[in-house]
């Protein structure tokens, strides 16, 4: 114990094992002639992942897509165990849970899907069932999240200093309800508008570092392979512009509580990974908060690792749209398929698969053909073009110190090459950007992936520079 306070707390650090089971882990206590021994059944080793974020990491497997056949299927996944975090908060760092809503648990379709935005995660499940597939050794997994929340309440107070977050714990910054969007609006009536749908801004804790102080921090004595986090829905209209600096803040603030928590047993820079956001219906089209919080996910960097978030990976999600999701469109059913990008990262960044591809192409050369009027892009990867529509891509075109976004068709494309038509403007090109809108594209249906089919090309704006022109 670090304090100088007395406690009844102990601590034993057993080296690592090699991952199997079950085992029966034996304590004993001698107290003069007096024998206390304490016994825990069915003990299996094996790697640990928390999962966090808000309502899209909170969603059951009773509320997904296929939910009955995922329900049931659980009898060969005995040695993926869950537990689920209770939804508590805390104005002071605790040193233990307060309440669990799922110790330990093997899987049943009774505490897979417990009910609406309770327990277990389906994201995180998915995520550890596809690791057993790949891995066959035991799979434990915590799910610490709430609806509904800005990425302060998961923050230490150091984290929102570091990023000089406004201290706004004790008031309420005002957010708009989401307005019910086409298709989730049943009545023609003028009153329809004001029926908010489920909305994920404003159900959870709003004062900073709660959740952190209650249900992230008092699980930092756990040794963790690493963490997988879905978050940033409620920051499209709050703190937007920080988000760039507080999600790798947070990242590394929680790397280094988990381990010292946990003795240093739990990797410094343990693996991190996130889902990219995804869609919903918005009237509004030209309303950026998502495209720009997708862009800060990554730290502005548009795709993971990268400097500023080393051993990080990243599912995106921006084609997996849910128009008519009975929780309202920003909570889109079709969780397996999010769960398998991520486990395709944590493959490659967390266990190190190689030569395996968990990230759709992005271009790594932009050229500006002037005279031509086009513009190539070359990508990282082999591309497979899906849809050619006259939108997903824009440019920046300026003229007369004033600047617009205008569509860029595509006017040809081979393996690893795209160009655009620039004909639209006739002022000069600055910038161009894909899939820079709140809904990029139908189901699985963007304009670029790589050449397997099934990962989408990310979102991305960059500059175009003017040299030798």
């Amino acid at each position: 114990m670090h304090s100088d306070e007395p406690s009844n707390t102990w601590m034993v650090v057993l080296d690592p094992m090699k991952p199997g089971g079950p085992f029966e882990v034996m304590a004993q206590q001698t107290l003069g002639t007096m024998n206390f021994t304490l016994r825990v059944h069915d003990v299996l080793f094996g790697d640990v992942w928390l999962c966090s974020g808000q309502s899209n990491m909170q969603m059951t497997v009773s509320q997904i897509f296929n939910a009955s056949k995922e329900l049931s299927d659980t009898a060969a996944y005995q040695s993926v165990r869950i537990f689920s975090v209770s939804l508590t908060q805390s104005e002071e760092e605790l040193d233990d849970l307060t309440e669990v809503d799922l110790s330990w648990s093997k899987p049943t379709a009774g505490n897979l899907g417990h009910g609406n935005f309770t327990y277990m995660s389906a994201v995180c499940w998915l995520f550890g069932r596809y690791l057993y597939d790949t891995l066959q050794y035991p799979i434990g997994l915590v799910s610490s999240s709430w609806g509904g929340t800005y990425i302060e309440v998961w923050s230490s107070r150091r984290t929102l200093k570091a990023c000089g977050v406004p201290n706004t714990r004790d008031e309420r910054v005002g957010q708009p309800g989401i307005k019910p969007m086409r298709n989730e609006c049943n009545s023609e009536e003028s009153s329809c508008p004001f029926r908010v749908v489920p909305s994920v801004r404003v159900t959870g804790p709003t004062r900073h570092s709660v959740l952190w102080n209650a249900m992230i921090y008092p699980l930092q004595n756990m040794t963790l392979k690493g963490v997988v986090w879905y978050q940033g829905e409620s920051n499209a209209d709050y703190n937007r512009d920080l988000y760039t600096c507080m999600f790798p803040e947070l990242i590394e603030d929680w790397r280094q509580t988990f381990h010292y928590g946990s003795q240093g047993q739990t990797d410094r820079f343990f693996p991190f990974g996130f889902v990219q956001l995804s869609s919903y219906m918005l009237k509004n089209s030209s309303d950026y908060g998502f495209p720009e919080i997708r862009w800060h996910q990554t730290a502005d960097f548009g795709y993971v690792p990268n400097p500023k978030m080393p051993n990080t990976f990243m599912a995106v999600a921006i084609d997996l749209c849910d128009r008519d999701s009975p929780f309202g469109s920003i909570h889109p059913r079709d969780k397996q398929t999010v769960a398998y990008r991520l486990h395709l990262g944590a493959r490659a960044v967390a266990y190190g698969e190689k030569n395996l591809t968990f990230q759709g192409p992005l271009p790594k050369k932009i050229e500006l053909l002037a005279s031509n009027g086009l513009l190539n892009l070359v990508y990282d990867q082999e591309i497979q073009v899906q849809m050619q529509d006259n939108k997903t891509f824009e440019i920046s075109c300026c003229s007369d110190h004033q600047c617009k976004w205008l569509p860029a068709p595509v006017n040809t494309f081979s393996t690893q090459t795209l160009i655009l038509d620039l004909n639209a403007c006739l002022g000069t090109v600055v910038a161009v950007r894909y899939a820079w809108t709140t809904w990029p594209c139908e189901y699985k249906q963007c304009a670029v992936y790589h050449t397997s089919s099934i990962l989408p090309a990310p979102p991305f704006i960059a500059q175009i520079s003017h040299r030798g022109i």
